[in-house]
C-alpha cells in the first residue's frame, strides 16, 4: 500500500531528508556552484553562445538550485508542491530543449539524450505520484531523476571538450 500525504505527520521520519538525500543535495551543489563558476570563467564567449543553449543552461540552474531545496524542507506543504512544479517544469524544459542543443556531435545525438528522452517520460510520473499520493513511487522517481537526468548528465557536461568544460578548466 502507498504512503500518502495523509498517512505520515508533517513532523515524521518519513518526511524528513535521509543520507541519500543529503547526499544528493551536496552534489547538486556541487554541480551548481561548478556551472557557475564556468559560467563566470566563459564570460568572454558569451556573446556567441546561442539562445538555445542559454535556455539550457538557465533551465539546469533552476532544476541545480532548487533540488536541495526540496530535498532537504518539510514536504507535504503548499510551498513545496509550487517549488515541486516549478522544478518539474525546469526538468522537462531541460530535456525538451536539449533535443535542440547537438552541438557536440555536429547536429546528431549523443547519449545524454537518452536522459533526455527518459526525463520527459519520468517528470509527468512524479508529478503524477505525487497529486496521486504515491509518496514511495514520487520519492524513487524523484532521486532516480536528480541521480540520473540532473546529477549524471550535469557530469556529462564538463569532459570531451563540452562547452562548460572548456569554459571551467580552459
Amino acid at each position: 500500500m502507498a504512503e500518502t500525504l495523509i498517512a505520515a505527520p508533517l513532523k515524521s521520519k518519513a518526511w524528513e531528508a535521509d543520507l541519500l538525500e543529503k547526499i544528493l543535495s551536496a552534489a547538486a551543489i556541487l554541480l551548481l556552484f561548478a556551472v557557475i563558476i564556468a559560467l563566470i570563467r566563459g564570460w568572454g564567449e558569451w556573446s556567441t553562445i546561442p539562445a538555445n543553449v542559454w535556455a539550457h543552461i538557465a533551465t539546469i540552474l533552476v532544476a541545480l538550485a532548487l533540488t536541495p531545496v526540496m530535498l532537504l524542507r518539510q514536504r507535504g506543504t503548499p510551498g513545496h508542491r509550487q517549488l515541486g512544479w516549478i522544478w518539474a517544469i525546469a526538468m522537462f524544459l531541460t530535456a525538451l530543449i536539449s533535443f535542440d542543443v547537438r552541438l557536440i556531435n555536429q547536429g546528431s545525438f549523443s547519449f545524454i539524450h537518452i536522459l533526455s528522452a527518459w526525463t520527459m517520460i519520468q517528470v509527468p510520473i512524479i508529478v503524477y505520484s505525487a497529486r496521486t499520493k504515491n509518496i514511495k513511487r514520487h520519492r524513487g522517481s524523484v532521486r532516480g531523476m536528480i541521480i540520473g537526468a540532473l546529477l549524471l548528465a550535469g557530469l556529462f557536461t564538463f569532459p570531451f571538450g563540452r562547452l562548460m568544460g572548456n569554459w571551467l578548466f580552459g
